[in-house]
Parts: C-alpha cells; structure tokens; sequence
C-alpha cells in the first residue's frame, strides 16, 4: 500500500508552495510531468532513443527507453549508474528554461503519422479506444500521454529531484516483448523530504536481507536449484526453527490441532476448489503419471493418465480433511493448523531474496465454525496476530479491510447476504479491538472479504505479512456442511488465517528490521566464547557445556587466532554476547562479557551471566 506523502513544508520551499494551488497540480502530476522532462534529457544526448513509456509511481517517477546502437559496433548502448548525473544536468538545464506543457487531441491516423519512428508508440496507438490521441508538447518534445501535467516547468522543484537507479524492464511487463532502459527517479515536494528519503533508502540498502543473508550465512539461493527456491544454512535453519517451535506451542496454547498434507495433489481436487480455473497461470504445469489398468471384463489393457499439481495453497486439503466424515454443530469451532509448503510460479523478474520466492512456508490455518462462532473466532485471531506481531518487535502496524468491489459484484463468489454480514462483522471486530483501520473497496479476494495486518519496520516501510481471511468458494464448491441444532444441514464459515505469511519473507523482514542484530531469544548463536590462547581453550569448553544445559545456544572460537581478530569475526556475525576468557578469569572463575551494540559490561561469574541470558530470554526483548 502506497504511502501518502507528507505535505509541503512551509520552510522549505515557500516559493513553490504559492503555484501548488491548483488539484491538477498535485505531486503525483509533478512527477508525471519531471519524467517527460527526463525523456526530453535523453532525447538530447540520444537522438536515436526510441520511447516506451513514463509514469509517476510512488516516491517519484520512471520512463522505459530503446537506446539506439552504436554505429561502430552496432551494440546497443548501455546505461550505468555513472550516466545519470549527466542526465540529471542536462534536466536541470532544462527546467531553468519555462517550458509549458501544451496538450492536443488528434486523429489516431495524424498520431500515427507524427509516431511513425517509434514502434512502441505506434503499438500504444492501436490499443487506444475511439479515433483520437492525446498528446502534451514540452520543448520540442512530444508525447503521446492523456496527463495530466504541469502548465510550466518552473512549477517543478529543481532541488528535489534525483535520478536513482537503472534497471532493465521488459516492455509492458512481458517477459516475451523486448528489455527496454528503465531510468527511474525520485522527485518530492521539498529538498528536505528528498533527503531524508535518499537517507532512508541508503539505510535500507545496509539492512538488505539478500546481502546479510549471505554475511551471515543463514539462506542461499542458486541458480543450479533454482531461482525462487530457499536452501538454508544451519543458522538461517536454527532460525526458522526457533520460530516453529513458537508457532507450535503458542497455536497448541489456543486451541489449534494440527494436521499435515501432501505437496502435491491430484489435478481433480484443483478444479473442485477452482485454482486450476482461476490460477493455473500462477501454478506449475501438471506432473503425469500413466498407470496401466486391467478391465477384467474384456482382458484388455488400456492407459489411464493421472494429473497431479504442486500445491499452491494448502485450503482444498484442510477441506477435503473436514469432508472426511459428517460433522456436528458439537464439533465447531474447528481450528487446524499447519507449517506447509506450497510453491507458486512467479515471473523471474518479479523474485526477491526471501521477500518474494517460487517455494515457500505457509503458517497456514483454516478456522471452520458456525455463524454464531464468526465473531468470536474472528476476535481471537486479530488478537493473536497481534500478540505475535509484538513478540516479534513489530509494535507497529495498520490494519486494512479490504472489500469487495460493489460496483462489480458478479467477479466475487458468494451472494450479497453473506458479503453484507462478513464485511460488518469484520468491520466491528476491528472496532472493537480499537484498530484504526482503512477500507480499502475492491481489494478483496474474489472469495472473501479479509482484514490485512501490514506491519511496519524500524525504517517504516509496510510490509503485508499477517492476514484474516472469509472464503465463500470452497464452502460451496466442496458442499461442506453440518448438522445443525435443528438436526438440519447447514453450510459452516470458513476463516484463512496467516500468522507470519510465510516463513521466508517473515523472516526476511525479521532480517532488515534488526539489521541482522536479532534480540536474544531469536538470535541463532546466543553467545559466543572467545579464549585469548590456546592454553584457555578448556575452560572455555567447559563454559559452553554448562551454558548448553541451559538450553543456551553457544559457539566456541578456538581457533589460533588473535583475540581482536575473534572479536572483530564474532562483532560482525551480531552475536548478542562475546564471553572473553583468559587467565584472569580462569583464577576468578568468572567471564568478561561484552554485549553486541554495547560493548564491554565487565567480570562476572557464569552463574550470574546465566540468569541474566535466561531471564533476557524469557521476555523475549
């Protein structure tokens, strides 16, 4: 969900507050029109540049280009980082000189004529509807934009924009159409905002879970396994773990069961739930098995194909287990729980790190009761998304509902009684729990209204993780039932509920919020024993052992090191606690402690070390 932008400073910028004053004018319409002006740039030091397209987006703006071929060579010319200042020059030149923007509408015919350099101008063309084309002249530079857009570029900030990065972007998002130059820039409504983005983002690019991940060693992703799919190292493992046994003990302190399903399922059970309808383009293709069967009748021999599917969801299994067997209304609430894996096939350039994977974790849990029940069942669960938010460090976090769209209601399975009930239900338990949520109209899922827990990191950027979910498909497509207190059939409700989201970007949030420093209850090596010589090494053993009865997780360095060195290694891996041990201690029976971000806390006896770690631990802060 985008962030809304704060409003312009009046310290900032006082000369460009007084021309904001039209609607048209807003910093979405700035942006639009600065990327026209960058594309003005370009066409300056590339005459041969041949246009895609370029929008405002959050935090700024883009534009796709075809750069020419160099005529030596006949390669295509290559963008760097290195070119974007002289870029950004030659705009600032640019918006020093007035420029207005003039619209005109004209005939797709004259546009055609007037694009007739520029393939993917003339591919836009044909897909606009009616005969004519909107056009906005800056400069000398056309394009074909319906805006809106700035009257004159002196109403643009030239100190609040900056180019960031380039990238390679497929034209139209089509893997199967050309790799255009993607130039993207920032632009705010003041330097000042600009600024303290730029310093945001740099503090991003430090945290980046891809980078530690792999500085300390807890996740790989190789190509020869291939893309999207996480392996992990025994301490992204120990990790993980750490957080299943919290999901496993706290679901079985609120009354969930857990149950386990296949990765796989038959092509039969995905069109019953309707995901090979409605989802197969985000599913991998069916894996056949021929099997021969014997007709006893007419002792022939014929092949019958069997279709399976990697699961992309884990709902039609959970389903079928409840279909299992007739249920009574003395059953409900139902709450299964499980970890499953389930893998989606994401567009390649749509994968990032752990945030964004082909194979992935589900803390998956479907919540079957009756009307009566919803309520309380929904209260439950919004409390313990928060509960476990909070564990995690995540005090901080909107709430979304997200409705159905009722200018379009025939998309959305289910009827209007049952979407008026689930959206006012879901609406007062958010009231009632005192979320200050937003509506968001159109955002549901087409089976279900849900409330999205979007928690945000120590940077404040929003990330969706947790999320309560109605499902008015399966209900009806498996013919689920009980049998009521009347001794009538009756169809139960059916509540998606996710936890963490996934193990893999939870974890990857996890990552970037702590900048690797994870509290001490998370942390894969809690403490780390460093003997200064070799000759110190079994007093140190000794130590481990007796902090391992302990359940404390604990390395030690014994390589023939230099102390600085150890400390250096262990400083850099974020290991909360460094046990230095020498003569001194070993004569004192005691340990020189130096905590990660605090550094030296001074000798102390391990007994007294111990049930500092052990009470650290247990409030998990």
């Amino acid at each position: 969900m985008a962030s809304k932008q704060n409003k312009t400073s009046k310290t900032d910028s006082v000369s460009f507050e007084n021309k904001l004053t039209e609607s048209e004018n807003s910093l979405e319409t700035q942006r639009h029109s600065i990327s026209h002006i960058m594309a003005l740039a370009v066409k300056a030091l590339y005459p041969e540049v041949k246009f895609g397209i370029g929008p405002s987006i959050e935090n700024g703006f883009y534009y796709d280009f075809a750069l020419p071929a160099e005529a030596s060579t006949g390669t295509q010319v290559g963008l760097s980082p290195a070119d974007l200042p002289k870029i950004e020059s030659k705009m600032k030149e640019l918006l020093k000189q007035n420029l207005a923007f003039k619209k005109k509408n004209i005939s797709k015919t004259e546009a055609k004529k007037l694009f007739k350099d520029q393939p993917y101008k003339l591919e836009l063309i044909k897909k606009l509807p009616g005969k004519t084309a909107s056009l906005y002249e800056s400069g000398g530079f056309v394009d074909l934009c319906k805006g809106p857009h700035i009257k004159n570029t002196a109403e643009i900030n030239p100190k609040a924009f900056k180019l960031s990065r380039v990238a390679g972007a497929y034209w139209l998002g089509n893997e199967k159409n050309p790799m255009l130059t993607r130039i993207y820039g920032l632009y705010f409504a003041t330097e000042k905002e600009l600024s303290s983005f730029v310093a945001q983002q740099e503090e991003a690019e430090k945290r980046d879970h891809r980078i530690l991940g792999q500085k300390l060693d807890l996740f790989l992703i190789n190509p020869m396994v291939g893309m999207g799919l996480v392996m992990w190292q025994p301490k992204g493992a120990m990790l993980w773990r750490i957080m299943e046994d919290f999901w496993y003990k706290e679901h079985l302190k609120n009354g969930y069961e857990l149950v386990r399903t296949p990765h796989i399922g038959s092509r039969k059970l995905w069109e019953t739930s309707g995901h090979w309808g409605f989802y197969n383009d985000s599913m991998y293709p069916p894996l056949e098995v021929s099997q021969t069967l014997k007709d006893i009748q007419e002792k022939k021999k014929a092949k019958a194909k069997e279709e399976y599917l990697l699961k992309p969801m884990n709902c039609p299994f959970h389903i079928t287990l409840y279909n299992s067997k007739p249920r009574s209304y003395r059953e409900l609430p139902i709450r299964w729980a499980e970890c499953g894996t389930v893998y989606r096939y994401e567009k390649s350039g749509e994968l990032s790190g752990l945030t964004r994977v082909r194979g992935f974790t589900q803390d998956d849990a479907h919540i079957i009761c009756s009307k009566e029940q919803v309520k309380d069942e929904l209260k439950r669960v919004a409390r313990f998304i928060v509960f476990t938010l909070k564990t995690f460090g995540f005090n901080d976090f909107n709430v979304y509902l997200s409705l159905r769209d009722p200018k379009n209601k025939k998309k959305y399975a289910g009827n209007d009684v049952g979407w008026d009930f689930t959206q006012k239900v879901l609406a007062e338990v958010a009231e009632e729990m005192g979320f200050a949520y937003k509506k968001e109209e159109g955002e549901a899922a087409f089976y279900g209204p849900k409330l999205d827990f979007k928690i945000k990191d120590c940077l404040g950027r929003e990330w969706q993780c947790s999320t309560l979910q109605f499902d008015f498909n399966l209900p009806d497509r498996f013919k689920m039932s009980f049998i009521n207190q009347k001794s009538e059939k009756e169809q139960p409700y059916v509540l998606h509920r996710v936890l963490f989201g996934s193990f893999e970007r939870f974890i990857g949030v996890l990552i970037e919020h702590y900048a690797g420093a994870f509290p001490l209850w998370l942390s894969p090596v809690q403490v780390k024993i460093l003997p200064i010589t070799e000759r110190h090494n079994d007093y140190a053993l000794g130590l481990a052992e007796k902090l391992k009865e302990q359940n404390i997780r604990v390395e030690t360095a014994l390589e023939a090191d230099t102390l600085g060195k150890k400390i250096r290694e262990a400083e850099m891996q974020k290991i909360p606690y460094l046990l230095i041990v020498g003569d001194k201690e070993i004569a004192n029976k005691s340990v020189a402690v130096r905590q990660h971000g605090k550094g030296d806390l001074g000798s102390m006896p391990l007994p007294e070390l111990t049930e500092l770690l052990l009470k650290e631990i247990t409030i998990k802060k």
